[in-house]
C-alpha cells in the first residue's frame, strides 16, 4: 500500500468502520460510510474516463499526467469525500475559491485543464456563465444545498449519481507519485497550482509527521495510531478551499479522528462555532489568526458556552496577535494555543505553543528540522548569530513544482549545496536561539524613506496602538 489519500482511507476505515469520520449539518458519516461513498465517486469518475494517463517518470516536475477535478464547494462532508474519491480514481482534486468572479473562475479552470467539476447548487448560475468559455467537461456533479438552482445542462445530481454507482473495491492501483494539487491564494501574482506527490504532502502537511512524534514508517503505523483517535474531534473553521482548512481535516482523519463541520459554512458565525464545539464535544479548533480570533473572543465574552471538551486552538495562515492569544487563555485557561506557519509551496514548517500562565510575545517560530534560512543570494544557509535577513527555505518533502510553469518552478525550487529546496518568497531572520522570525513576503515590502518595512510590521504596530 502507498501513502495516498486512497490507501490511507481504506486502511483506517477497515480498522474503525463504525467510528464517526465526518459530522456535518446534514450528515454523520462513519468511517465505513466515508470509504463506501468515496469508492462510489471513484467508480463514477473512472467510468467517465477520468484517471491517470501518463505516469510520473515520463513527466517534468511542472507537468501532470492525471485528470483534474475542480471542487467548487463550501465546507461539508462532500468536499473531503470528493478529495478521497478522486484520489481513488487516480484523478486529482483541486480547490476553487468560491469568491472568484467570472473572469477569475474562467482563468483558474482553464489553467488547471479541468475535466470535471463538483459544485454546490448555489454556484450553478456562475458556472452557467463561465462554462461556455471553457472546453466541454467530462462530468458535472451538482450538490444540493437548499437553493432553488436547477441542474445545469448535462449535470447530474451528486447524491443520485453516487447512489447509482458501485461501492465495490477498485482495481485501480494508486501510487505515491499520484498528485495532490492546491492552488495558492494569489498573494504574489495570479494563483498558481502547486503540484505535490501525495506521499510528500502526507508527510509535509497531512499528518504523516505530527509535532513531537516520529514520522510514521508504514500504513500499519497509521492504522495503529488511529485506534486511539476516538477523542480527537476537530473543527476546522476555515474554508476547505484553503490549505489551512483541509490540511487540518486530513491530519485529523489520518489519526483516526472525527472532523466536525459547523452549520454556517458561508460566513464566519462565532456563535455557531462555539455552539458546535459545545454540542459535538470538540477537542480541537482551527482558526486563521486575528480575523477569526477577535470575533470568536467577542462572543466568548458575551455568551455562555460549555467548552470543557476544548483543549487546543490552532491557527495558521495569518498573524495571531499576542494580545488575542492572552485574552483567549484568560477565558479558556485549560487550552493550549498552537500558532503554525507554512505555505502551499512548503507544507507546515513550524509553530509556537502557549498555555495559560505564559506571556504571549511576538517572537520566532520553532521550525522543523527541514526548515532554515538562506542568504540574499540563495547561495548558503545562515547560521544563528548572523545579523543578516534572508529567505525562508525548506528541504525534504516538498512539491514538484507549479503546474504548467517551468520558469517559476525552477525559481522557487532551486538546488542549494546539492539539496533541492523550496523558497516561496518569505523573508525571515534566524534568531540567536535558533528560532525563526518570519518577516513577510518580499512582494509585500514597503519602502519608507529608504527603510524596508513589511506589511505585517505595520499591522502589528497598529494593533498595539492604544487607540
Amino acid at each position: 500500500m502507498a501513502f495516498t489519500l486512497a490507501d490511507l482511507n481504506e486502511a483506517i476505515a477497515a480498522s474503525i468502520p463504525d467510528r464517526e469520520a465526518i459530522v456535518s449539518a446534514t450528515r454523520r458519516l462513519t468511517w465505513g460510510e466515508l470509504a463506501s461513498r468515496s469508492r462510489r465517486l471513484a467508480h463514477l469518475l473512472a467510468d467517465s474516463g477520468l484517471g491517470c494517463h501518463r505516469e510520473r517518470d515520463a513527466l517534468a516536475p511542472w507537468e501532470s499526467g492525471q485528470d483534474h477535478v475542480a471542487l467548487y464547494l463550501y465546507n461539508g462532508h462532500e468536499y473531503l469525500e470528493a478529495m478521497v474519491g478522486a484520489a481513488k480514481a487516480r484523478a486529482v482534486p483541486f480547490n476553487v475559491n468560491y469568491r472568484y468572479v467570472a473572469d477569475e473562475l474562467v482563468s483558474l479552470l482553464r489553467d488547471a485543464g479541468t475535466r470535471a467539476i463538483i459544485y454546490h447548487a448555489s454556484f450553478a448560475p456562475m458556472l452557467a456563465r463561465v462554462l461556455p468559455k471553457l472546453p466541454p467537461k467530462a462530468l458535472l456533479l451538482q450538490v444540493a444545498d437548499g437553493s432553488d438552482a436547477p441542474l445545469l445542462p448535462g449535470a447530474r445530481d451528486y447524491e443520485e449519481a453516487l447512489a447509482a454507482s458501485s461501492d465495490a473495491p477498485l482495481t485501480i492501483q494508486t501510487k505515491n507519485d499520484d498528485l495532490y494539487l492546491v492552488y495558492t491564494g494569489g498573494t504574489t501574482g495570479m494563483p498558481k497550482g502547486v503540484l505535490w506527490r501525495q506521499e510528500d504532502i502526507f508527510f509535509a502537511a497531512l499528518g504523516g509527521r505530527v509535532p513531537g512524534q516520529q514520522p510514521v514508517t508504514s500504513i500499519d503505523d497509521v492504522v495503529a495510531r488511529s485506534a486511539y483517535g476516538d477523542l480527537n474531534r476537530t473543527l476546522p473553521a476555515p474554508p476547505f478551499m484553503h490549505g489551512a482548512g483541509h490540511w487540518t481535516a486530513f491530519i485529523t482523519l489520518h489519526q483516526g479522528g472525527t472532523v466536525v463541520v459547523q452549520h454556517e459554512t458561508r460566513r464566519l458565525d462565532p456563535d455557531d462555532i462555539w455552539r458546535t464545539i459545545e454540542r459535538e464535544r470538540v477537542f480541537s479548533l482551527t482558526i486563521v489568526g486575528d480575523a477569526f480570533a477577535r470575533p470568536l473572543l467577542d462572543h466568548l465574552r458575551n455568551g455562555r458556552y460549555d467548552l470543557d471538551s476544548l483543549k487546543v486552538i490552532g491557527s495558521g495562515g495569518a498573524i495571531f496577535s499576542p494580545s488575542l492569544k492572552q485574552a483567549l487563555l484568560e477565558h479558556l485557561p485549560s487550552i493550549m494555543i498552537a500558532d503554525g506557519f507554512g505555505a502551499s509551496e512548503t507544507g507546515a514548517q513550524g509553530a509556537t505553543f502557549m498555555a495559560a500562565g505564559h506571556t504571549a510575545v511576538a517572537g520566532g517560530f520553532t521550525m522543523d528540522q527541514h526548515s532554515f534560512v538562506v542568504d540574499e543570494t540563495q547561495g548558503r544557509r545562515i547560521a544563528p548569530g548572523d545579523a543578516t535577513n534572508g529567505w525562508l527555505a525548506r528541504s525534504g518533502h516538498i512539491p514538484l513544482g507549479y503546474l504548467g510553469d517551468e520558469a517559476k518552478t525552477r525559481h522557487t525550487y532551486p538546488t542549494i549545496d546539492g539539496v533541492r529546496c523550496a523558497i516561496p518568497g518569505d523573508r525571515a531572520h534566524l534568531n540567536d536561539d535558533g528560532t525563526i522570525r518570519v518577516l513577510g513576503r518580499e512582494s509585500g515590502c514597503i519602502n519608507s524613506g529608504g527603510e524596508t518595512l513589511f506589511a505585517e510590521e505595520v499591522e502589528q504596530a497598529l494593533k498595539r496602538h492604544p487607540a
